[in-house]
Parts: structure tokens; sequence; C-alpha cells
């Protein structure tokens, strides 16, 4: 799905790494450094899976024709995942500002935020190099959760299909009765998903959420309770009888607010749903530590033990490791 950078690693090399590392920095005509990929390959590391450690990666990250060649075949498939990601895209500042100063993080700043515009990715870029979360990032990270999801569960991959099926249907006209089988075949993928879960008992969605106990307060449970009230009353939805409590028919407006609704309830229906996953950037990342045996100096030797960045002393590592 757009809108994550795991989805468009491959075009990072011809977009942000090539020009990074072959350009000039200034009108001097100034190269980047030698060992820019390094740097970078150490803070990929740790997104990694699984994450090259000791010996490994020290082979790579002491010679700088094998480190570039380790991030360049680096795919998609190689990443842990979208948070781990960001977190390296995150890092690759600070290494890159350790490596040489504002010019070459000016520059990577630059390339990251075209990056980012250029593929519409859900993530704003605030200095110094911070990728924050957007509320459209939000809803389609919650939506490849889903969809991941029901790939673990025959009925929801139904329900879902359904539910989709009957969006597309949409591209019809937005007549009263597609309208309501929108809304109808949502409440039956909630349905799926409540009830895969484990956690719920019952046969109707109203049932369901009685059983769930994971409510930060009554109203939110409420909320839906009274949202799934209003597809059950409504008629031509989930029945055909008469309403008292209808007001007007059915409009597209209802079916934009009805299906932000019901897809925002999903994260309590099941648990699976990753929230780190939807909402990506938050917490750490550890950096794979350096095997003692290969660095050069006591401080280093500490430094690199505990996991942490070294910043000159990795550059002193590596030209006594290729001396």
């Amino acid at each position: 799905m757009r809108g994550e950078f795991i989805v468009v690693w491959s075009d990072t090399w011809r977009e942000i790494w090539r020009p990074l590392s072959e350009q000039p920095l200034n009108d001097d005509g100034d190269a980047p450094p030698e060992d820019i990929f390094c740097e970078l390959y150490r803070a990929l590391a740790p997104a990694l899976s699984p994450s090259p450690a000791g010996e490994a990666l020290a082979d790579i990250i002491y010679n700088p024709v094998q480190s570039r060649e380790a991030f360049e075949a680096t795919t998609a498939s190689n990443v842990e995942n979208e948070r781990a990601l960001v977190h390296f895209f995150e890092a690759a500042h600070e290494a890159l500002e350790e490596l040489a100063g504002d010019e070459l993080t000016n520059r990577y700043f630059s390339l990251l935020s075209g990056f980012i515009d250029k593929f519409s990715l859900r993530y704003d870029l605030r200095r110094p190099c911070i990728l924050c979360p957007t509320l459209p990032g939000m809803f389609t990270g919650l939506v490849r959760e889903l969809d991941e999801l029901s790939t673990t569960d025959q009925n929801i991959a139904k329900r879902l299909r359904d539910f989709k099926e009957a969006i597309h249907d949409l591209r019809m006209g937005p007549t009263e009765g597609r309208l309501s089988n929108c809304v109808m075949k949502q409440v039956m993928f909630l349905e799926a998903v409540a009830a895969a879960s484990g956690s719920a008992g019952g046969s109707d969605l109203a049932a369901l959420c009685k059983t769930l106990e994971d409510w930060p307060h009554p109203a939110v449970r409420k909320a839906l309770l009274n949202l799934y009230g209003f597809a059950s009353d409504f008629p031509g939805v989930r029945h055909g009888t008469p309403s008292a409590g209808m007001a007007r028919d059915i409009a597209t407006r209802d079916l934009v607010a009805m299906s932000i609704l019901l897809t925002g309830f999903t994260p309590y229906l099941d648990k699976r749903l990753s929230a780190d996953a939807i909402l990506p950037g938050s917490g750490s990342l550890t950096a794979p530590a350096l095997p003692v045996s290969v660095l050069a100096g006591d401080t280093l030797n500490l430094s690199a033990a505990a996991g942490q960045p070294v910043g000159l002393w990795r550059r002193l590592a590596f030209w006594n490791w290729n001396r």
C-alpha cells in the first residue's frame, strides 16, 4: 500500500542515496566522504531482519566498498517493518551529521523531504530530522493492518472482500441501495473481526461488543453500539422493516462518516491490530553491538560494547582495521 517507506524502499537508491553519495557537497566541488555507506549501513543494521552483528557487521561497516554493496543490495524483504525503517531514516541524519556536518545533513534532509512529497508518504518531516505521523497516514496504516489481518482468517478475508466490492459498486452511482449495502457489508466485516479475536462471544456486533472488556471508557463502547443501532434500525441496511427513527434517506455523506467511524473502532475488536504499525515512530531501536576484538582502543571498545554511536572513534577503528 502506498504511503509507507517500506513499499517504495527500492526507489530510495535512485532518489536519495546515489545523489547523496555522488554529487558534490558545495560549489567548491567537495565530494561526500568515501565511508558514507559505512555509517549509513551501521544505522540501517537495527532495521534489518535478521540484524547483522558481531564480525559480520564489522566486516561490512569497516569497508567502504562492501558497505555500499550491502546497502544497495538491501531490499524491502530484508527490513523488519515500517517502524524500524522510520527509525533508520532518523538515525541516518545523526550518523551523517557526525560524519560531515551540516553540508551533508542539509542535502540529506532536502532529498528525504522531496522523496516524501514525490511518493505521497504518510509523514511530515520536521527539523532536525523527525518523521511525524499524519492523520491520513494513520488511517492508511489502519487499513493496511486490516488487510494483513484478513490474511490470517478466511472469514475476515471474505467479509473484507464483500465490503470492498460494495465500495467498488458505487462507481455505477451512489444509489440508496448501494450506500446501504456498503454500511451493511462493513458491519459484517466488523463482526468477523471481533468474532475471530477469540475475546468476544455472540453472533452480532452488539453481543460481541458487550463481551469485550478492554475499553477506555463505557462511552466508547456505547458509541459503537449506537452506530450498530443505526445500522440495525435503518430500513434497507440490516433489516427491511420501517423505522420511526428514520429522519431522511441515507446519503453519500452518511457512508463517508460511517465508514471512517466504523473502521476506527476495529483496534478495540482485535488486539492483533498493531498500534506500532498503525502509528510508527514511537519507541527506540538498539544498535547491534560490535565485537570488541575488531575495535581499536579501550575507549572505543567500551562504546561499541554498549551498542552506542562512537563518532570519531569509529573512523579511527576503520583506519586501524584497514591498515
